[in-house]
């Protein structure tokens, strides 16, 4: 932030400099024309009057001689001496004082070119002696003297402009000194500044760098170290679930084996009942073949037949429940230690063959499966069974009844991942269920369908493991999508290769 506030400082300031040093110079430039052109105002009164005075001599030149070259001399200057007067006034328009001076100036000078004129037009006719009185009367020294005056005046207010202008034009000049002296310094001083906020920056970079390169080191090693306590944890988790899964079928195993005794007892128990029943009413019974009979069950007696039966159903059931939690974790531990292969799939004949073996399901179910254009993969195939059967088998178990069935499997690719979709109008799900439906060993809505909840949890799983996200959209009783996004071309990672190597030791 110091940085970026000294740039901009920087920045601020060279502008500043810039704009000022522009300003500076072009008033400069105007004053030092103001000056000029005060000059230039001095020189054209100066060159007026010399060609007044070259008209005078030239024309008292020819009084005394005659000669024609000071009549030529005479003609030439004095064509030139009113444009020279225009000129003056037009050089003096920006100054009033000025103005008031060339117009009494003006009388004069046609006085004396009139004056001229007629002395050289006596002179012209041989009357000399009247030329030269002309040329002395009192009208002539009248103007003479009137205009010396004027163009005293006209001097003295030119040397005030002068030295007027001068003194702004050199403080303009030495304020334009000024402020590049001084921008200059500022600019120094804010490279100094900035060199030494650099190097600054330099260290601190260095230092980070190295304090970044030591944490990278450390975080490396710890990384390693918690990666392998991971490692360790997860195959611990593992053995621990097989061994469970282990020790639980053997306990499992003695119920059932007790459970076929209790339902043999059971026969033996209340056939008896039912003779000690029978024989303190009448004779017993002999069968013509001979063997046992079947004696019937009254009363009590039978309720209690019948309760135990059904007790023994709910055993029996529970076991069943049990004996398939036990296999799901069994093929959930073997599942996680599988190594991924990716190899070139063909999604839809893959699909296709899936629905094929759920031909006979989709029938009953008076279901039509679509299956869209669909895109190749490269993926591993096992696992890409697995989930597509799972989530068509769940379409088809999940179907509303007396509804024939419709069930679409489309897709899109973007971005190098490819967007599957398993759509059916079905009975949904419940929105607050979305989540929950992937969760182990958990089921959302009514439980009419055998299932231990573990499918959808196991094919969010593996569509994890293949780099991809799984989600859907429901609501009840309008169906429900499930979208898949998986990589188009998916390699197992090093990772994923070495946690399997780990999960099968």
């Amino acid at each position: 932030m110091g940085q970026i506030l000294l740039l901009s400082a920087g920045f601020l300031v060279l502008v500043a400099i810039s704009a000022l040093s522009v300003v500076l110079v072009t008033q400069s430039r105007k004053d030092n024309g103001w000056v000029v052109h005060t000059v230039e105002v001095e020189n054209q009164l100066n060159a007026l009057l010399l060609e007044i005075r070259q008209a005078e001599s030239a024309t008292r030149g020819y009084l005394l001689t005659t000669d024609p070259q000071f009549l030529a001399d005479y003609k030439s200057v004095s064509r030139s001496i009113v444009p020279d007067l225009d000129k003056l006034a037009s050089l003096s328009l920006d100054n009033p004082v000025q103005i008031e001076n060339i117009r009494q100036l003006q009388g004069p000078v046609e006085s004396r070119l009139d004056e001229f004129a007629k002395a050289i037009e006596l002179a012209t006719r041989h009357d000399i002696p009247g030329g030269v009185a002309m040329l002395h009367e009192s009208g002539a020294e009248d103007s003479v003297r009137r205009i010396d005056d004027v163009a005293g005046a006209m001097r003295a207010e030119e040397n005030q402009l002068f030295a007027q202008r001068t003194h702004t034009a050199d403080r303009t000049q030495q304020l334009a000194s000024i402020v590049t002296v001084v921008g200059s310094g500022l600019v120094v001083t804010l490279a100094a500044i900035s060199i030494f906020l650099v190097r600054r920056s330099s260290r601190a970079r260095d230092d980070a760098e190295a304090q970044l390169r030591d944490n990278n080191l450390n975080l490396e090693a710890t990384v390693d170290e918690r990666t392998a306590d991971l490692r360790e944890a997860n195959n611990e988790i593992q053995r621990f679930a097989y061994i469970v899964s282990h020790d639980l079928r053997s306990p499992l195993v003695n119920i059932m084996g007790f459970t076929s005794e209790l339902e043999e007892l059971r026969g033996d128990i209340f056939r008896r009942i039912a003779a000690l029943a029978h024989t303190s009413d009448s004779a017993p019974l002999v069968p013509a073949g001979g063997g046992d009979v079947e004696l019937p069950l009254d009363g009590k007696d039978k309720q209690l037949s019948q309760d135990f039966t059904e007790a023994l159903g709910f055993i029996k059931s529970s076991i069943g429940k049990m004996d398939r939690l036990i296999t799901a974790i069994l093929n959930l531990t073997r599942e996680g230690r599988r190594e991924f292969q990716p190899v070139k799939i063909d999604t839809r004949e893959l699909i296709e063959g899936i629905v094929a073996t759920m031909a006979h399901q989709a029938a009953e179910a008076e279901a039509q499966i679509r299956i869209e254009p669909l895109p190749n993969l490269v993926s591993d195939r096992l696992a890409m069974e697995q989930i597509f059967g799972n989530l068509i088998d769940n379409a088809l178990k999940y179907l509303k009844p007396g509804v024939p069935g419709d069930i679409a499997i489309r897709a899109r690719t973007k971005l190098g991942f490819a967007i599957f979709e398993v759509a059916d109008n079905g009975r949904g799900i419940d929105p607050k269920d979305h989540q929950r439906i992937f969760d182990l060993f958990r089921r959302a809505g009514t439980q009419d369908k055998a299932g231990q909840g573990i499918g959808l949890a196991h094919v969010r799983a593996l569509v994890r493991r293949l780099g991809g996200t799984m989600s859907v959209a429901s609501e009840l009783n309008t169906g429900s999508t499930f979208t898949i996004t998986l990589p188009i071309a998916w390699a197992a990672s090093n990772r994923n290769r070495d946690t399997m190597r780990k999960g099968d030791t």
